[in-house]
């Protein structure tokens, strides 16, 4: 309702429902939603298997277009295979969640073979002469700035609000 203060006159709209599911209705939808639930379930699981799984695959094709100079053949051999597996269950419409899983943990620890190698020779690199203690190289490569032991400030905090 609305009331003009000015003239005083009143306007009043009333609203209702014109096509309303009825009760009947209601309850059907209802029981049928509660019975797929199970199916909606396995539905879900299926879905978020298929999306990881495909993450993990675009990723460690990824990983191994790049590295792939860095591996064994045996260790590439076997990644690949993984991969053509994990592709092979993504092509499948019919694969449920835990054939989806499977291949995941397959390719997981394929995967992991590729990411030691890849840390391995990064360590390698790092002890075996890319860390240097020169400061003119460490400047360099810090981008101009050192860092040395001269450079501390010792400092003290006092908060001012305890003293009130």
């Amino acid at each position: 309702s609305a009331k003009d203060l000015g003239t005083g006159r009143e306007q009043k709209i009333t609203i209702t429902a014109s096509s309303g599911l009825a009760k009947e209705e209601v309850d059907r939808m209802m029981r049928d939603a509660e019975s797929h639930a199970d199916e909606d379930r396995k539905m879900r699981e299926r879905i978020e298997s298929r999306n990881k799984l495909d993450s993990l695959v675009y990723q460690t094709e990824k990983s191994l277009g790049e590295h792939r100079e860095k591996l064994d053949g045996a260790t590439a051999s076997e990644i690949d295979r993984a991969l053509e597996e994990a592709k092979t269950r993504l092509g499948n419409e019919s694969a449920d969640s835990s054939e989806l899983e499977a291949a995941y943990d397959t390719l997981v620890q394929a995967s992991h073979k590729l990411a030691e190698v890849i840390y391995r020779q990064a360590g390698d690199q790092g002890a075996g002469g890319g860390g240097t203690t020169e400061p003119d190289a460490a400047g360099a490569a810090g981008g101009g700035q050192t860092t040395t032991e001269d450079d501390v400030i010792d400092a003290e905090y006092v908060d001012v609000d305890d003293k009130q």
